[in-house]
């Protein structure tokens, strides 16, 4: 029997999903900055940042244009059902479905060929930085988010000692937001990611950002955690633009993972006022 997924349909969701996901804020994000200028005082500077913002992202989905001229590097993800066949070159699409679309939509083009030893630009933006992620059932959806070089430059993974405890985690991410918030252009979704090992505890935090924002965590500690912790980053005080006020962040997102007895791995992974992301059910 052939298996429904090919790399066809695969690189087409991608090509997809890019040429949405570049010009149309997310809607779930949309939804919680105008929630957020609601909130505020016609008169504050909080509040200009986000009709910017919204206006911003009027004109991008209506003229066809990119919502922030870091059109990002793309990371795909592929959450594929443990009961169906998953072929070997799933992926290899991907890149040519990356190029089309960065041309087609004239996107500016960011990956380089090598990040130590050769940093000319590939000219396609191409590769893709692409993971298969299997979860119960025989569904298969593809996630894309373009991420630009300001909100993952803010990101940070640390090592803590088991000792430190939730205060810990709490102080990794408060230190992050105080000193590279600014640069990632908040409002942001935070997403945090808790256990695992050192190589894929930034994975946790990266897949936390395609939460909904306003959807609910895993469970209640989960909820709890989050709702404290945004209350606090959004005490800080540096708000949208970084210009002051609130919010800083509309959500912080925990994901969390099994670790070894003397460990307590931490990521932080902004994701920005221009969150483009989509997720497409393939089967």
């Amino acid at each position: 029997m052939e298996s429904p997924l090919n790399a066809q349909r695969v690189g087409q969701a991608v090509y997809d999903a890019i040429r949405t996901c570049a010009t149309t804020l997310r809607p779930d994000f949309r939804a919680g900055i105008e929630q957020a200028r609601a909130d505020c005082s016609a008169d504050n500077r909080a509040a200009g940042v986000l009709d910017s913002i919204l206006e911003n992202a009027r004109i991008a989905e209506e003229d066809g244009v990119p919502l922030c001229q870091d059109t990002g590097s793309v990371w795909v993800c592929l959450e594929v059902g443990e009961e169906l066949a998953v072929p070997g070159n799933i992926f290899s699409e991907a890149n040519d479905a990356v190029a089309r679309a960065y041309t087609d939509g004239r996107l500016r083009m960011s990956l380089l060929k090598d990040a130590l030893f050769d940093r000319t630009n590939t000219g396609n933006n191409t590769p893709a930085f692409c993971e298969v992620k299997f979860v119960p059932g025989a569904h298969a959806r593809l996630h894309v988010l373009l991420k630009g070089g300001g909100s993952d430059n803010a990101s940070r993974v640390v090592m803590l000692a088991p000792g430190a405890g939730a205060a810990g985690v709490r102080q990794v991410v408060l230190d992050c937001v105080r000193e590279k918030a600014a640069n990632a252009c908040p409002p942001l979704v935070i997403g945090l990611g808790v256990g695992a090992t050192f190589d894929k505890v930034a994975g946790l935090a990266k897949h936390a950002l395609l939460r909904e924002v306003g959807s609910p965590a895993a469970n209640d500690e989960a909820r709890a955690f989050e709702e404290e912790l945004l209350a606090e980053v959004n005490a800080l005080g540096l708000g949208p633009g970084a210009l002051g006020g609130s919010p800083t962040a509309l959500a912080v997102h925990l994901e969390t993972a099994p670790c070894h007895i003397a460990a307590l791995p931490v990521a932080v992974n902004m994701g920005c006022c221009a969150m483009r992301s989509a997720s497409i059910d393939l089967v």
